[in-house]
């Protein structure tokens, strides 16, 4: 009984990052006046990416990400992998290299801003984020509220575990 509770909360839990990542997908890309403008929006031909690298960088690697600022491929790449991760989060497919994915996102993330955060000297976020996201790749979450049950039965996930 507590075992499933516990595994209804890491479905929960992967429900919202879903929901987190999916969402700054779709703003990045119409504007939904969040935290971009629909003027700003990938569709209307602004950069996902450009106003974070560009103004947002600091710290040790901020010659790196600024000089990332407006490149396609990386808007391309940044964008995919928001609609990826949450998309697999979200129907609960996918859910290891979802997982996996949306850690690494929120690690490059933290370390383009890679200056003791404001309130704690530690931690932030993005580092709390990455860690949730390495307990939904361990947790078999997506078996609970989403598809992961029928999803784990294909194939292709019998045949390679790391799609689960």
């Amino acid at each position: 009984m507590e075992t499933n509770k516990v595994n209804y909360v890491w479905g929960l839990l992967r429900l919202a990052m879903g929901w987190t990542f999916l969402w700054a997908f779709l703003d990045k890309l119409i504007g939904l006046g969040f935290t971009t403008l629909p003027e700003k929006a990938w569709l209307a031909g602004g950069s996902p990416t450009f106003g974070f690298f560009k103004f947002a960088t600091k710290g040790p690697f901020v010659e790196f990400y600024q000089s990332l600022a407006g490149n396609g491929l990386v808007d391309f790449l940044f964008m995919a992998g928001l609609l990826f991760v949450g998309i697999s989060l979200l129907f609960g497919i996918f859910t290891k290299l979802g997982s996996f994915s949306g850690a690494l996102i929120l690690i490059l993330m933290y370390s383009a801003g890679f200056i003791p955060p404001e309130h704690n000297p530690f931690l932030d976020d993005h580092i709390i984020n990455a860690l949730i996201m390495l307990g939904l790749l361990f947790s078999h979450s997506g078996r609970y509220l989403g598809f992961g049950n029928w999803w784990s039965n294909t194939k292709l996930v019998r045949k390679y575990s790391i799609f689960e």
